[in-house]
């Protein structure tokens, strides 16, 4: 993961492969730290592969906040997923090769609730449906809305 400056084109900051494994969706918060999915595919030194979400101090690069499923395994997606820390200070996550999204507490030990898409399709593009030949209820990402931020519903 990397934080590029716009005016100049440098890299500016980097959190390399000893702390994520193809993350996705990282988003700021407003103390300044950077929140973010970290898909576990081919992370450095674990022989089990798992997803989790993490909270990086951007100062330190210290992983100040996590959640990961016990046992680690159960909770994993491959590609794509998603994390949105919300008002209440819970976390909102996609696991988006299951359809799966899920809000956990501020602490990380309690999912206080979880919907799976039951709706499967088989993928339209070729090459996708080659590499996932199965109907799939995979989701790319999902975000929570407060009434106030979709004012077109009555």
């Amino acid at each position: 993961m990397i934080i590029i400056d716009r005016a100049s084109g440098e890299v500016t900051w980097r959190l390399g492969p000893d702390t994520v494994a193809q993350q996705h969706c990282p988003s700021e918060l407003p103390d300044g730290s950077l929140l973010l999915f970290d898909n576990g595919t081919f992370r450095a030194g674990e022989s089990v592969t798992y997803s989790r979400v993490i909270e990086v101090d951007r100062r330190t690069r210290a992983i100040t906040w996590e959640y990961r499923h016990s046992p680690p395994e159960n909770f994993f997606t491959p590609f794509m997923g998603s994390a949105q820390r919300l008002p209440n200070g819970n976390t909102l996550v996609t696991e988006s090769a299951f359809g799966r999204i899920f809000e956990v507490t501020r602490d990380g030990q309690e999912v206080c609730w979880e919907y799976v898409v039951p709706y499967f399709s088989a993928y339209r593009n070729e090459a996708a449906a080659r590499l996932f030949p199965d109907a799939t209820n995979a989701i790319f990402r999902a975000y929570r809305y407060t009434p106030a931020e979709v004012p077109w519903l009555p």
